[in-house]
């Protein structure tokens, strides 16, 4: 069940890692940083994590387990967490989505969705 006073706000910003990548052998190596907001108005703990990741060529990994970089943050209403992590993929360009299962102080369960973005070597896209 959902509370509708928990407002959680997900922005990403990514990078692509030259110096981890080889184009030749088919590894292209992303990092992004994620901030969590707490725009709402209880507090709630992150539980865990799910993220879906699509290559250029359709395969796709799904990514599941207990909270973020191995911390379950508690946002209390207006604090932030951010984290930074990363993805391999087979090629110069993807796309992730994902969400965060939220647990308000009060019980309640709430998935925060995390809207999709692109994974791409700079100058691959128009």
């Amino acid at each position: 069940m959902a509370d509708d006073n928990l407002d959680i706000k997900i922005k990403v910003a990514t990078n692509f890692v030259d110096d981890q990548s080889d184009a030749d052998l088919g590894r292209f190596v992303f990092a992004y940083t994620i901030t969590i907001e707490n725009i709402g108005e209880v507090s709630a703990k992150l539980l865990s994590r799910h993220w879906v990741i699509t290559d250029a060529n359709g395969k796709v990994q799904e990514v599941s387990g207990d909270g973020v970089v191995g911390k379950q943050p508690h946002l209390n209403p207006g604090e932030t967490f951010r984290y930074s992590s990363g993805a391999v993929l087979d090629t110069p360009v993807g796309s992730m989505y994902g969400s965060y299962r939220m647990l308000t102080d009060n019980g309640a369960d709430y998935d925060a969705p995390i809207a999709p973005f692109t994974l791409a070597v700079p100058g691959i896209l128009h």
